[in-house]
């Protein structure tokens, strides 16, 4: 929660939500909640925001608001209405189901980057969302932008932005003419369908 609070803030984001299923696993999940209020009020100066228990922190003339909600409202809420979400900090079970969730509404797991960030000794490994899939390999069909997106990240949090746009252009460069891979073809009219190698030329073209 500390992690995510410092992002939020860091990056000047509008909410952060607590997600987890405090109501029935009080002891547990009802405790990250309540942790995750008291310490945003401890070490933030947080004040209740509405008459509480949602919290909100003053930043640079912006405000911050940390609020909750419970995990299978939240999986059906993101569908809905995922404008009202902005940065999410939960517990690992729940994030593994929200991860593939979010990933799928931007694409599925091959175009979704992934970050194990520690805020305090500023160690970090960049890594695809998806695993090995062994059956594909050698075949040079699938998806690389997960692992590129990664590697996108990595570049901007060691402070090579300009680098990072570029990549990122090049793949929304590439998606926007409908040139992808076997995944994004199948779920597109008019597209063209390419190998792994030839939308990593695609991304290049459109930098």
């Amino acid at each position: 929660v500390k992690a995510a609070l410092d992002y939020s803030l860091t990056h000047n984001h509008d909410t952060l939500t607590l997600v987890h299923k405090g109501n029935i696993m009080k002891f547990t999940e009802g405790k990250f909640k309540e942790w995750g209020y008291d310490l945003a009020k401890r070490e933030y100066n947080s004040n209740e925001y509405e008459g509480g228990p949602w919290q909100v922190i003053n930043n640079n003339g912006k405000q911050l608001i940390i609020k909750d909600v419970i995990a299978d409202a939240f999986l059906q809420q993101i569908l809905l209405r995922p404008s009202e979400y902005d940065v999410i900090a939960t517990l690992n079970l729940n994030g593994d189901y929200i991860s593939d969730v979010l990933a799928a509404i931007v694409g599925g797991i091959g175009i979704a980057p992934g970050a194990n960030i520690n805020y305090n000794s500023g160690h970090a490994i960049f890594e695809a969302t998806h695993g090995t899939a062994p059956k594909y390999a050698g075949k040079n069909v699938v998806n690389p932008s997960s692992v590129i997106l990664s590697g996108a990240m990595m570049l901007e949090y060691i402070g090579w932005k300009e680098a990072a746009d570029l990549i990122t252009d090049g793949i929304e460069g590439a998606i926007k003419c409908k040139t992808v891979t076997y995944d994004f073809h199948r779920l597109m009219d008019g597209a063209t369908k390419v190998s792994c190698s030839g939308f990593g030329e695609a991304i290049i073209a459109n930098m």
